[in-house]
């Protein structure tokens, strides 16, 4: 599995960004995909998963409302769609994924829960 995240930037508060995870390597109908940060000086943290098979989400407390994921099954590529964002949304962000199958969505929330791994890309809000 190869996954290659792109679109980070800098931006103003207030502003939005889109972050896309192209993946590639497998079919990945029984996949989920998420995104996570790390900030520097800070531990990897979920941000956003979607499952590939029914769409189904689950996002941190901390972007409820203001992040959006999704997928595009013909492109085999997921998005973050990023707004009202804040300084604290600073960091690297990772896409990951598992094969998940038929268990819980909630075990990929976790870092320890993904198999695959991205390099980053930069976020940084700022004025």
């Amino acid at each position: 599995v190869q996954l290659q995240a792109s679109g980070g930037g800098l931006v103003q508060p207030g502003g939005s960004l889109r972050l896309s995870c192209a993946a590639s390597g497998r079919t990945f109908s029984r996949y989920a995909v998420g995104w996570f940060r790390q900030a520097p000086g800070k531990e990897r943290e979920f941000v956003a998963v979607i499952k590939w098979s029914d769409g189904s989400t689950v996002y941190a407390d901390s972007v409820k409302g203001r992040f959006t994921i999704s997928r595009d099954n013909r492109k085999n590529t997921v998005y973050l769609q990023m707004n009202s964002l804040k300084p604290e949304d600073t960091a690297v962000y990772y896409c990951a994924a598992r094969e998940l199958g038929d268990m819980s969505i909630l075990l990929v929330t976790r870092v320890r829960g993904m198999d695959y791994w991205g390099k980053g890309t930069q976020v940084t809000v700022s004025s």
